[in-house]
């Protein structure tokens, strides 16, 4: 039943964290864009007022003309909307689902014995001091390099991260560690909206409401960790995603292949924001292409050549193997998930049969499974899998 109850934690939460998600992301590109696509208004009356750039939009049928100011409006709306809850209802929903996911079951899904001898309570405290840790370097970069180049920072910001992608690579199992270095950068995120971005915010409005006139770096702050936020989305939804194809995370490598691309990623990005002003740099996005395409062909499995004079295993071979390492969680009883996950079955030879290649796909190809190697399948196990598949 606990199991169960797991399952159903962790499909409310994902759904949530999905839903809640979009919204902020969502909501952050716009903004992005809209920042981008601002031209000077030429009516004085506009001018006068402090605004410094407008733009015209149609979209469902409705025509609108959204308008910046330069630092703040003369006199405070009554209704004034803020973004904000997107961001915390996404961490908030996130921290929730990792904690079920993980930390719950930090000796399944965290360690990995191959990689590092660690106990579960070990493998939790490095992941919480993962988040921590990033938004206090993170949060220091930023203060030092505010003034100086914001390549520069991205450079040491990005050597950071590929650092900490390393570290964890060498401590958890890489299922966890690419989990992690995408909410250290998530928290990352949401830490700017928190700490920065809405008391920035907030201090303009007090400030306002008083009569004096709104610090001006309030808003260089704001502006810098939200542009910050909209490079750092797709590498922490590469990572979200990650958990699907084991073949990134299980890579002798894997926190190279994370590093690869997550630059691919940022390249991406950093075309689309300069699209948005106008101009189109075609390298970017062939950089990107280019380096994605690299990684695909270096992470392609290499052909198995069969041994000459040896017996090829039979399905009975390799039956034994199955039930010893797959059908804990593969089972219509399954002892270690509450219901076999994708609804594989392998308890029996006729479903052993039916589900051949994805079971070499996923413990010969890939090493995604057994998860976490729970189980201990050994190599000789694998090879004695790939000779049965290779022989049918």
């Amino acid at each position: 039943m606990d199991a169960y109850l797991i399952e159903w934690g962790s499909l409310l939460l994902r759904w949530l964290h999905l839903i809640v998600g979009i919204a902020w992301i969502g909501s952050s590109f716009y903004f992005v864009w809209l920042d981008n696509s601002l031209k000077p208004p030429v009516d004085p009356a506009l001018k006068a007022k402090g605004v410094g750039g407008e733009l015209w939009a149609v979209h469902g049928g409705g025509f609108y003309n959204p308008q910046k100011y330069l630092v703040a409006p003369a006199h405070l709306p009554d209704d004034l909307h803020w973004f904000k809850w997107e961001s915390y209802s996404t961490w908030l929903s996130g921290f929730a689902l990792i904690s079920t996911l993980y930390y719950l079951q930090a000796g399944s899904y965290m360690v990995d014995p191959s990689v590092a001898a660690i106990s579960p309570g070990t493998a939790v405290a490095i992941g919480l001091g993962t988040l921590a840790g990033g938004w206090v370097v993170y949060d220091v970069l930023c203060r030092l390099l505010i003034n100086r180049s914001q390549l520069l920072f991205g450079i040491v910001y990005y050597a950071f991260v590929v650092a900490v992608a390393w570290a964890l690579t060498h401590l958890l199992s890489g299922r966890a560690a690419f989990i992690h270095v995408g909410a250290m950068i998530a928290t990352t995120m949401s830490g700017n909206v928190f700490f920065w971005i809405i008391p920035g915010q907030k201090r303009v409005v007090a400030a306002m409401q008083r009569g004096d006139t709104p610090d001006p770096m309030d808003g260089i702050r704001a502006k810098q960790r939200s542009y910050h936020n909209n490079y750092l989305t797709l590498p922490v939804l590469f990572c979200m995603i990650s958990n699907h194809y084991a073949f990134t995370y299980t890579h002798a490598h894997a926190w190279a292949v994370l590093a690869l691309i997550i630059l691919a990623a940022v390249l991406i990005r950093h075309f689309f924001n300069l699209r948005h002003k106008g101009a189109v740099r075609w390298e970017f996005p062939a950089a990107a292409i280019a380096i994605l395409a690299g990684v695909a062909i270096w992470l392609a499995p290499a052909p198995r050549l069969a041994s000459a004079g040896t017996t090829a295993p039979t399905l009975a071979d390799i039956q034994p193997i199955i039930n010893a390492r797959c059908t804990a969680c593969h089972a219509e009883k399954p002892t270690l998930m509450a219901s076999a996950p994708a609804g594989v079955l392998l308890d029996t030879p006729q479903r052993i049969e039916a589900q051949a290649q994805r079971i070499h796909d996923q413990t010969v190809k890939l090493k995604a499974m057994p998860l976490g190697n729970v189980t201990g399948i050994t190599d000789e196990e694998r090879m004695k899998i790939a000779g049965w598949f290779a022989a049918r």
